[in-house]
């Protein structure tokens, strides 16, 4: 602690001083561990997030798995070697195709 010299000779400023230090160490250490908690809140709720979307995915990665014939599965350890095809090719499956829509023409007055 640091210790400032009081001009009386009882020593009060200097207790005094050191209380307010100590208050200002407690008020500190109080908003620390609740902006802590709160952290802690928010990271567990994400952790529940996730292992409920891991489960999810693992559900759907099995029921894919039983669906499919033995030539697909075969073809999976190929595309495990490049897993930008695989996520693109399991969202191709996930999603059917959307009908195309002709572009729509600019909406031109003339003049």
């Amino acid at each position: 602690m640091l210790k400032v010299r009081s001009l009386d000779a009882s020593g009060g400023g200097v207790v005094a001083i050191d209380n307010k230090i100590e208050q200002a160490m407690d008020l500190v250490k109080s908003h620390l561990m609740y902006a802590v908690r709160e952290e802690v809140e928010v990271l567990k709720e994400q952790i529940k997030e996730l292992v409920e979307r891991n489960s999810l995915l693992e559900r759907e990665n099995a029921l894919l798995k039983s669906l499919s014939n033995n030539d697909q599965l075969s073809q999976l350890p190929a595309q495990q070697a490049n897993p930008g095809s695989t996520s693109q090719q399991q969202a191709m499956i996930a999603q059917p195709p959307q009908p195309t829509q002709p572009p729509q023409q600019p909406n031109v007055s003339s003049a």
